[in-house]
């Protein structure tokens, strides 16, 4: 029996909005951002944390292989796909991604929450 490919890698996008912005962005994102994602990805992971006054959303996408990941991104696998609107919603728009070697993962950490 083949053995199933397993995640190598993550991709940590982080982005952040006022408070008052936050619902509107995070239905944008979702449906722009997160749905074409998870059809390229592994595996996605969308978080959000409420501050004072602003919000930060993460995106944790899996990939097989930096080669897997650089065929979504066009090349460069650190490269920002911003979308349409992101100028509108963030606060600031991100200048990178963060890229991890996944090392260990246990359990069920998806679902819908």
């Amino acid at each position: 029996m083949p053995q199933a490919i397993k995640p190598a890698i993550a991709r940590i996008w982080r982005g952040r909005t006022t408070a008052a912005m936050a619902d509107t962005y995070e239905a944008y994102l979702y449906e722009v951002g997160i749905k074409p994602l998870i059809a390229k990805a592994m595996g996605v992971q969308h978080l959000r944390e409420d501050r004072d006054g602003e919000t930060e959303f993460v995106t944790i996408s899996y990939w097989e292989s930096i080669p897997a990941m650089s065929r979504f991104t066009g090349g460069d696998p650190t490269r920002i796909h911003h979308l349409e609107r992101d100028a509108e919603f963030l606060i600031e728009l991100p200048k990178s991604v963060q890229i991890l070697k996944l090392r260990h993962s246990h359990g069920n950490t998806g679902g819908d929450a």
